[in-house]
């Protein structure tokens, strides 16, 4: 494997020469860097990313923790942040924490371990484990928080308005005529939970309707809890489901189908996270749609922002909230409405 000598001796330039053209560190005459990276492509050189990173005090890459990256919301997230990191010069690498404390605790041990110059997380419920808190603070490395916020964890804050997204949810069944609206929610004790739970009770009191704590029911945003919490509600008799994702809103459909029931003519339905293939459903699903690509991108700004030297930031936390959109689709229930008016 050739080395920065055997690069230099090609070019007939210095180490430092070398070394400045390699980092960007100085400025180098035309001349000398084509003869370099010259030499460079010729040799197959590879510079050692840790000499670099122990030189520089950056290793140029960010690190990013999700729930789940099967779940279909998140890689469109991660590729936002990607190409935001890239365009900046930075790589990423990304692990899913399955909402298991002892997994973010692990890839955030590896992640500070690797020197990774800052960190993107959607932080799993309960407190920071204690050991990685106090690396933090000793590293001073900058934490953005995506979509969830968490006290324990310091840092910017990047999600959507999902508060506003479910009572605009809830609001369009109620004005179709619904009453008994239950909810498939989220994991429990997170943020996200507490504010889309907050919207769907809002709604219920706008319109005069006494909120029933049997119609709601937690999930994890995976199809088969989305399955279990519907077999549950549907005991309770309910003529529309608010569901706080698309996975779970799949297996409410199983269930639906499975008690012979017909989506909207029997229950209505509108989901959280829309997709280009949904129009590929039937009926297809009337959805809050979140700007995940652009969540990430904000992700990433906000994050880079704090490791540019030359951006002044404030040292107060900021909390970005990008809106959501309600797209009418069929399973609501609209289109049956105005084609019975008619």
């Amino acid at each position: 494997m050739a080395t920065i000598y055997d690069v230099a001796k090609a070019a007939h330039v210095s180490l430092a020469t070398v070394s400045a053209v390699v980092n960007r560190s100085a400025y180098v005459s035309p001349g000398l860097t084509s003869r370099v990276t010259t030499a460079i492509r010729r040799l197959g050189y590879q510079p050692n990313l840790l000499a670099r990173s122990l030189a520089t005090q950056q290793t140029r890459t960010l690190g990013m923790i999700v729930p789940n990256i099967a779940n279909p919301f998140w890689p469109e997230v991660v590729r936002g942040v990607e190409d935001a990191a890239h365009a900046a010069g930075y790589t990423l690498l990304v692990a899913s924490n399955d909402d298991d404390r002892a997994k973010e605790t692990l890839y955030m041990r590896l992640f500070l371990a690797k020197r990774v110059d800052g960190l993107l997380i959607t932080k799993v419920a309960g407190r920071l484990d204690p050991e990685v808190a106090a690396r933090l603070r000793t590293s001073r490395t900058p934490v953005v928080q995506m979509m969830r916020a968490s006290a324990t964890l310091a840092g910017d804050r990047v999600g959507v308005d999902e508060e506003d997204g479910s009572y605009e949810a809830v609001t369009h069944l109620l004005r179709l005529g619904r009453r008994r609206i239950a909810m498939i929610n989220g994991v429990e004790h997170v943020s996200t939970s507490r504010r889309r739970l907050t919207g769907y009770r809002t709604a219920l009191k706008q319109a005069r309707i006494a909120f029933d704590a049997a119609l709601v029911a937690p999930g994890d945003f995976r199809v088969e809890s989305g399955y279990a919490a519907a077999i549950q509600l549907l005991k309770r008799k309910p003529d529309a489901f608010f569901v706080a994702n698309y996975l779970m809103a799949v297996g409410l459909m199983r269930a639906l189908r499975q008690h012979q029931l017909r989506c909207p003519e029997d229950i209505a339905l509108v989901t959280c996270d829309d997709y280009p293939w949904l129009d590929s459903f039937h009926p297809r699903l009337t959805t809050v749609s979140q700007p995940k690509y652009e969540l990430g991108q904000a992700g990433a700004r906000a994050l880079l922002e704090r490791l540019d030297p030359e951006v002044r930031m404030p040292k107060r936390t900021r909390t970005i909230t990008l809106k959501t959109s309600l797209c009418l689709r069929e399973s609501c229930g609209y289109e049956l409405r105005a084609a019975r008016r008619a």
